[in-house]
């Protein structure tokens, strides 16, 4: 039997869980698809920044997530002559500790709420893509299913099936390094709140407290280490000092970390997003932001396209969008993996470096802004007329501090225009112009106009009405074709 929906999504972790999400809340018929017959207890990713919290905030089960996780005050650097330095995070970089398994309940009960749901033991054998849709062979415990979908959404992992099944190369490299990585319950001097990184003569380690007593320690080991509580206790001593003491080991396990990008994160109807589309080293708590972002991207414009507010061109603006920002990504956390791996005499070094960095407050108003992806841009791809950065406004490609305002529409671009009467005018007659995919609103200070996406990502920006009429060709390149061209 061949069942018919608009878009199928093969991977149940966070990102296909945020993506079921958004496009049933955006009224969009989905199947998600998961290989395995029970949600996942791993906790790999803890770390949730603000870009990945727009994600949930746009959910709505940002408070959800706060209750069950602890916000992120500070990074606490332990060095080898005993001195710590504490980083604060600050309000503009607010991030969260969050087992990754309870960021994944949280998101499959708004699912649930949202009237999709996770259909389990089914195995993604088969991929037959066409010009109008793609069919998905599905094997189950029960026997074989055949699903045509309008559109596929990958987000099944490093592994990803779909990804193979479609042909698409995933070049890179194997880091060299191997983590251990362990939760459990650790006494000792950790203050909840911060993310302790303690860079010591033995090797590095990192240490967040999770709610509950509840700790995820991770570390670089070598190959063949083994699995036992006194290896924890081994690498807490020799990292860490006598004072950190395991009480309780509740998982443990060894991972590999590689760098690699997809050479295609689409290709037709299929898209690829999250770990399927790329991964790097954990360093930093980059990969389920990066992943979130991914599908934040994609469906906002998925679900117009399919709404008929947008134009299926659209879409060719998400591979390279993506692309760069993986990219910045991947190049990040090589420089951060480099740098917290450092031999004990360069590392020396590193650590006098950055007491001098953090005294001169380099530390906060650099380093922070760069793990909570601040510095992630996008490329001038959308049609119309070329974008400018404008001195003093959000640059295109840059994402608007703040978030969009309750209610706000995944299909609906924001113009802000900004103290001058006549762009507030000129503002008003473009929306008239574009009902119900551009939604405009004045303020009085300032001087200028901003563009946004339902995304949050800057589109234009200018300073005179002359600026405003040029930037009136982007809302009208993203709108489908009359009827009968």
């Amino acid at each position: 039997m061949t069942e018919r929906t608009s878009v199928v999504i093969v991977g149940a972790g966070t990102c296909g869980l945020a993506a079921a999400c958004e496009l049933r809340r955006a009224g969009v018929d989905v199947r998600l698809l998961e290989r395995d017959d029970a949600p996942g207890t791993g906790s790999r990713a803890t770390l949730l920044w603000p870009l990945g919290l727009a994600v949930l905030r746009g959910l709505d089960v940002i408070h959800e997530a706060r209750r069950r996780g602890l916000p992120l005050d500070a990074l606490h650097y332990h060095l080898a002559d005993g001195r710590t330095l504490r980083t604060t995070v600050g309000a503009e970089n607010e991030a969260l500790v969050l087992a990754q398994h309870a960021t994944n309940a949280i998101l499959e009960e708004a699912l649930t709420a949202a009237g999709g749901r996770v259909e389990r033991s089914s195995h993604v054998s088969g991929i037959t893509p066409g010009a109008d849709g793609v069919t998905v062979k599905v094997d189950r415990p029960g026997g074989t299913e055949l699903i045509e979908a309008d559109w596929l959404i990958a987000a099944d992992g490093v592994g990803s099936t779909v990804r193979r099944l479609l042909g698409i190369d995933f070049p890179g490299t194997s880091l060299p390094t191997r983590y251990l990585a362990v939760e459990g319950a650790i006494d000792g001097d950790l203050p909840a709140g911060a993310v302790h990184y303690f860079l010591r003569p033995a090797g590095p380690m990192v240490v967040a407290p999770l709610r509950g007593g509840t700790v995820r320690m991770g570390a670089p080991v070598p190959d063949g280490t083994e699995l036992t509580e006194a290896t924890v206790q081994r690498v807490l001593t020799e990292r860490g000092g006598d004072g950190l003491v395991l009480r309780r080991l509740d998982d443990i396990t060894t991972f590999a970390s590689q760098e690699r990008v997809a050479a295609a994160l689409r290709q037709g109807r299929c898209f690829l997003v999250g770990d399927a589309a790329h991964t790097h080293s954990p360093i930093g708590g980059q990969g389920l932001n990066l992943g979130l972002q991914d599908v934040h991207n994609l469906t906002w414009k998925l679900a117009g396209v399919i709404r008929g507010a947008f134009a299926e061109t659209l879409l060719d603006s998400y591979e390279p969008e993506r692309r760069q920002a993986a990219r910045q990504t991947v190049q990040n956390t090589h420089r951060f993996a480099r740098m917290f791996t450092l031999g004990p005499r360069r590392a020396r070094v590193r650590n006098a470096a950055w007491r001098g960095l953090d005294a001169a407050g380099v530390l906060r108003r650099h380093f922070v802004p760069l793990l909570a992806g601040r510095r992630v841009t996008y490329p001038d791809v959308l049609p119309g007329a070329p974008a400018r950065p404008v001195r003093g406004l959000p640059a295109p490609g840059e994402r608007l501090p703040g978030n969009p305002p309750p209610g706000a529409r995944r299909d609906v671009l924001r113009l802000l225009t900004l103290g001058d009467p006549g762009l507030e005018r000129a503002g008003a007659a473009l929306a008239a112009r574009h009902p119900g995919r551009l939604a405009h609103e004045h303020r009085p200070g300032g001087r200028g106009f901003v563009l946004v996406r339902p995304d949050g990502f800057v589109a234009r920006s200018g300073r005179t009405v002359q600026d405003l009429d040029l930037t009136a060709t982007l809302p009208a390149g993203l709108a489908p074709a009359p009827e009968g061209d």
